[in-house]
């Protein structure tokens, strides 16, 4: 089916390497650095297993991120202008950064050379492997004929119902980057009680705090059962992933124990893809995060 418009995504959808160059998606990376004077691009300087490697070899350090800059944009923008493809970019959540801005700053830019261009930048309002699913949305809609028109539509009607429900490994990356409050943080570290948060229409909301990775990983998953028992759609309607950090065996064991458990509750899931949640999120989690991405599909029945 021939394709009508071209998909272009900052680095935070978190999407592997492969799948990107399997779906036709551009990707413009965000910049993470250690030292705040080398800044590297994710996937492309650093790879993101090693970002993590560094994480947790190097205690105490805590790296930055930057958002692409204008002329990364504009570099990505261009050639589909040059060539009339119209565009969607979808951008992370103007709540966490201005990398949307960037993107518009690049299209007025390109709009000097080129004013027939198409170019509709969209705030995703999630980030990380629940952007990563808008995304595949995006492609999905692209993929089965929609028009450019009716694709935007369509991806500004589902994007709110997009949720991230997620732990930390401890609080000390959300106390450091401002995400909690210090009495919260404290309690943290004293007494082993960890946060479960939820994500949505572009903020982080606090849904409860407990003692150990066990019992904070099986209120995630109470989170996500109770999203789809208040939902009138199906299970088949909605896309799902799970996001890890460093460890991918806990994340491929919380994966399976997810699929039970869902099974069990009487939800005809099979499978729930595993993607690594990238340093543009993983600069304020810290190297554990955990949890699910959910949100309604472009196309169901």
């Amino acid at each position: 089916m021939s394709e009508t418009f071209h998909i272009i995504s900052d680095g935070s959808c978190d999407l592997p390497s492969s799948l990107v160059q399997e779906k036709n998606i551009t990707v413009v990376p965000f910049y993470v650095s250690f030292d705040d004077e080398q800044y590297l691009r994710e996937k492309v300087d650093i790879d993101v297993r090693d970002f993590y490697q560094m994480m947790v070899e190097k205690k105490g350090v805590y790296p930055k991120s930057s958002m692409p800059s204008i002329r990364d944009y504009e570099k990505a923008f261009r050639p589909f202008a040059e060539n009339d493809t119209p565009v969607i970019c979808i951008c992370i959540t103007t709540k966490f950064s201005g990398s949307m801005q960037s993107a518009l700053n690049a299209k007025d830019l390109v709009l000097e050379t080129y004013p027939h261009a198409r170019i509709t930048v969209i705030d995703a309002t999630v980030n990380t492997v629940l952007q990563g699913q808008y995304v595949l949305e995006a492609a999905s809609l692209r993929d089965h004929g929609f028009s450019y028109r009716d694709a935007i539509a369509r991806l500004e009607a589902i994007k709110s119902t997009g949720r991230i429900f997620f732990t930390v490994g401890n609080m000390e990356y959300l106390r450091h980057g401002g995400r909690i409050g210090k009495v919260a943080a404290l309690a943290g570290g004293a007494l082993d009680i960890r946060p479960v948060i939820t994500l949505k229409q572009g903020e982080i909301f606090p849904s409860g705090l407990d003692r150990g990775r066990k019992r904070t990983l099986k209120k995630v998953m109470s989170l996500l059962l109770e999203y789809l028992q208040e939902s009138a759609l199906g299970a088949g309607c909605y896309s799902f992933a799970v996001g890890y950090g460093y460890d991918r065996e806990e994340g491929l064991a919380f994966r399976d124990q997810a699929v039970a458990f869902l099974r069990e509750k009487g939800y005809a899931i099979d499978e729930i893809p595993l993607y690594q949640i990238g340093a543009t999120i993983g600069v304020h989690t810290g190297p554990y995060p955990l949890g699910f991405g959910i949100i309604e599909r472009g196309i169901h029945d």
